[in-house]
């Protein structure tokens, strides 16, 4: 048997069948552009003078954290505020039975009564020489203690009402209403915080120390102190040290310290988490870099610049601290360069790019009244 013409047969088939699939798939994916330079936005670099910074984790805490304690035990009747409102020194929180404590009151006045008269009618007849002076003597002691028990059972009574001893913001009632109250261990019904001024705690570690003059922190070093929120944002109002410890912690190895910021506004909560800025000088001569522009190598820092020619030219740079949202910039950079801040997983040394300014549309992209302009109808 022959097997030519079938082997004739079978390879044209096949030829046929890749002339068609290719007609498909050129029909299928779309022409590819010829590649260009690529749009990038660049920052001209300039030195600048930045202040020298330490930045660090704090909390806050309120100026005064004052615990509200009963003075007396008894039922507890009725709580006399909303939890969380702010309250005045001397505000009512809580009301513990009177009832006891009037009796006992009515008691101790009728026992002075008693006893401050007992103590006039033996007066004269002191005076008199009807009796001995120890008869008086031991009278006035008697109704000087009757005197006293009686001021302390109106102290009691008054101490029914549980005050605010400070103004501030409340916290949560540690007691229900019907709560037997002692006045042990089991005497604290809330606590009162004041936050204006607000306390930010926080410690400085031996990196941080070594970064100061003589590696010890002075307060005359320190020329500012600023609260970072959360969300980035500074906090508006300046705050200053109120103390620094003459220790380092032998645990932690660490210096702690506590600033004071004003809070009127109650913007600050006891026990937020926030970050320290200590200012400690001013840095002639750097450069500042947005943070997502410096790009971590096992080398160390780098940036991509748009170097001779608009070529990406990477330029090692060395990094000190962060200012806001930039790097500042120590070494590796002249003014003039040209820094690159976008499009940086897209780019690779020696790749031609298209530079622009922030906010400046690269050259040649369509213009915002020609992309929105419509066609002219015809009539």
């Amino acid at each position: 048997m022959n097997s030519k013409p079938f082997l004739q047969h079978s390879l044209l088939a096949t030829l046929v069948t890749a002339a068609l699939l290719t007609g498909c798939s050129d029909k299928a994916a779309p022409a590819k552009p010829a590649n260009g330079p690529m749009p990038v936005t660049v920052l001209e670099m300039q030195a600048q003078r930045v202040p020298t910074t330490i930045e660090v984790m704090a909390q806050t805490e309120g100026a005064r954290e004052t615990e509200v304690r009963a003075r007396v035990g008894g039922i507890l009747m009725r709580r006399l505020y909303q939890e969380g409102d702010a309250v005045k020194a001397g505000q009512a929180l809580f009301q513990i039975d009177r009832a006891p404590f009037e009796i006992a009151l009515a008691e101790a006045r009728a026992k002075a009564q008693q006893t401050e008269r007992e103590m006039n009618r033996l007066r004269g007849l002191a005076e008199a020489k009807a009796i001995s002076q120890k008869e008086y003597d031991d009278a006035r002691s008697t109704d000087a203690m009757a005197q006293a028990a009686l001021r302390q059972a109106e102290l009691n009574l008054s101490w029914t009402t549980v005050t605010a001893p400070v103004s501030g913001t409340t916290g949560r009632a540690v007691h229900s209403e019907g709560s037997l109250i002692s006045t042990g261990t089991d005497s604290l019904l809330t606590s009162i915080y004041q936050t204006n001024p607000m306390w930010v705690r926080f410690s400085l570690g031996e990196g941080d120390l070594a970064r100061l003059p003589g590696g010890r922190l002075d307060k005359k070093q320190i020329r500012g102190v600023e609260l970072v929120l959360g969300n980035g944002q500074v906090y508006g109002q300046p705050g200053k040290l109120n103390f620094v410890a003459s220790n380092i912690d032998t645990t932690l190895g660490t210096q702690a310290l506590r600033a004071e910021f004003s809070n009127p506004e109650q913007q600050l909560l006891p026990g937020q988490f926030v970050r320290v800025r200590l200012l400690t000088g001013e840095r002639d001569g750097v450069f500042l870099v947005p943070q997502a522009a410096v790009i971590q190598s096992e080398q160390g820092a780098l940036v991509m610049l748009a170097g001779p020619e608009d070529k990406v030219t990477p330029r090692p740079v060395k990094t000190g601290e962060w200012y806001g949202k930039d790097w500042v910039i120590l070494g590796g950079l002249q003014a003039g360069d040209k820094v690159i801040v976008d499009n940086l997983m897209k780019l690779r040394p020696g790749a031609p790019v298209a530079p622009h300014a922030p906010g400046v549309p690269p050259a040649g992209a369509p213009s915002a009244a020609k992309e929105g302009a419509a066609p002219a109808a015809k009539g």
